[in-house]
């Protein structure tokens, strides 16, 4: 990643943080002062990054959008899943290969599996990212938690496998992830039952959203909502796999492993990006 590119995902992410808990209430004047930028060069650098002004993103944080999404965008997984269909989940546009963990090996926590690691920027602020050499495995947000959290949290997940910090061989995976350059493989580790839940989740197309009743119906255990939660909230590639477009019947936003800020703030970079397509 260039200076540049990383001087901005900072700026942004910071912006996000600002916006988030501040509310409508900040006007762009602020926001920029807060930014050390002329207004008009923030509006700019933002909205090229984003997709809309800081003034629309900051709706788009609001409950009421996500109530708005779940009322007008709510995906039928059931009738995607029967079909084959994918979607249009961004990640599909980014993997070549979705490499999953067979049962025995998830069984015996990764032994003598390499998993290497490194923090990278992202839109929404600092993250852990993880990948062996079949692919990016782990994807962890730090902005309301710690980094000890997330590294605690992700480790523990495959207690027997090697950890090794690696820029060079996370950095690419992360690029094409960040939608910079190349493409983006995944090694996807989990149970059996959780594979099965994420990949409902991949159904579910880029800034439309579903609930978690829904997703259970989908894959044919319409009783087992506690169970899909707790499937939903162990994805281990947060963002790629979208379960932060997994919401409460209500059109309450819900859990989120990685802290309801995040996922407000990622709810809101794919509904800006859905208008800008659309625009």
């Amino acid at each position: 990643m260039d200076t540049q590119t990383h001087y901005h995902y900072g700026v942004i992410a910071r912006a996000i943080e600002e916006i988030d808990a501040a509310g409508p209430r900040l006007s762009l004047e602020d926001l920029a002062e807060r930014m050390n930028m002329s207004p008009a060069h923030f509006q700019r650098v933002f909205s090229q990054w984003v997709g809309v002004s800081p003034k629309r993103y900051q709706q788009y944080l609001t409950l009421d959008h996500a109530k708005h999404l779940l009322a007008n965008r709510a995906s039928v997984l059931s009738t995607a899943m029967e079909t084959g269909l994918s979607g249009s989940s961004r990640l599909h546009d980014l993997f070549i290969k979705w490499e999953a963990m067979t049962p025995g090996e998830f069984a015996t926590g990764a032994a003598d599996l390499s998993i290497y690691w490194d923090w990278c920027d992202t839109p929404f602020g600092d993250a852990l990212a993880m990948a062996t050499d079949r692919g990016l495995c782990g994807l962890a947000f730090t902005a309301d938690t710690t980094r000890k959290a997330a590294m605690d949290d992700m480790t523990s997940r495959w207690p027997s496998a090697q950890f090794v910090q690696d820029r060079a061989r996370v950095s690419p995976l992360m690029d094409a992830a960040l939608g910079q350059s190349g493409e983006l493989q995944l090694h996807i580790i989990g149970a059996p039952f959780q594979i099965k839940v994420w990949e409902a989740l991949l159904s579910i197309p880029t800034g439309h959203v579903t609930t978690y009743s829904d997703i259970a119906q989908s894959i044919g255990k319409p009783k087992a909502v506690r169970a899909v939660g707790t499937a939903v909230g162990r994805n281990p590639v947060s963002w790629l796999i979208p379960c932060h477009r997994a919401l409460r019947k209500s059109g309450g936003l819900g859990g989120y492993h990685w802290g309801i800020p995040v996922k407000r703030a990622l709810l809101a970079w794919e509904a800006a990006r859905t208008e800008e397509d659309a625009a």
